[in-house]
């Protein structure tokens, strides 16, 4: 498997199986980049997640993914850093979470955005810690090929491939 971070648009990741969306807890579409992919997928989507919802940390569920090119979105809810206990943990179980269902559903190619760090405040360096660790910790698995973090900024993208490098050489 690999491990790659890009700068981009999650939504435009048309060679995914399927994109990460970091829902509410309502599953309706917000602000971010839940309101992007609810924008792009079309209005079927909210009609299908409004019935999944409530969406508690760190579950996740999975939708067809309507008008984008992907097969599924899969939705997290994270934890919002500065009200949860533990939020760390949380946001590891998120991620964990997400995987799992991508290998139930034969997931082979991901693409997840920066989970957490919008309106639920998580710090991006501690973010990027916690996605490349779990990220890491997977790479033996038989069916995931390969896991991409998009991110909008380029500096953040380079931080997760710096901290991708690091981390693989304490390995």
């Amino acid at each position: 498997m690999i491990i790659t971070s890009v700068q981009g648009n999650i939504t435009a990741q048309d060679d995914c199986d399927a994109i990460v969306n970091s829902a509410n807890s309502s599953m309706l579409a917000g602000s971010g980049v839940c309101g992007v992919i609810h924008k792009a997928a079309g209005k079927e989507l909210e009609q299908m997640t409004k019935h999944l919802a409530p969406l508690k940390p760190p579950n996740a569920v999975i939708t067809q993914a309507f008008n984008l090119p992907n097969k599924y979105i899969l939705h997290v809810c994270t934890p919002k850093f500065h009200i949860d206990l533990n939020p760390y943990a949380l946001l590891g179980d998120s991620l964990l979470n997400v995987f799992r269902l991508a290998e139930d559903n034969n997931i082979q190619r991901i693409a997840l955005p920066a989970i957490g760090t919008g309106i639920h405040s998580f710090p991006m360096p501690d973010a990027i810690n916690i996605y490349s660790k779990i990220a890491l910790s997977l790479r033996e698995t038989v069916l995931l090929k390969e896991i991409r973090f998009v991110f909008q900024s380029e500096l953040d993208a380079k931080s997760m491939s710096t901290r991708i490098q690091i981390d693989q050489q304490l390995i």
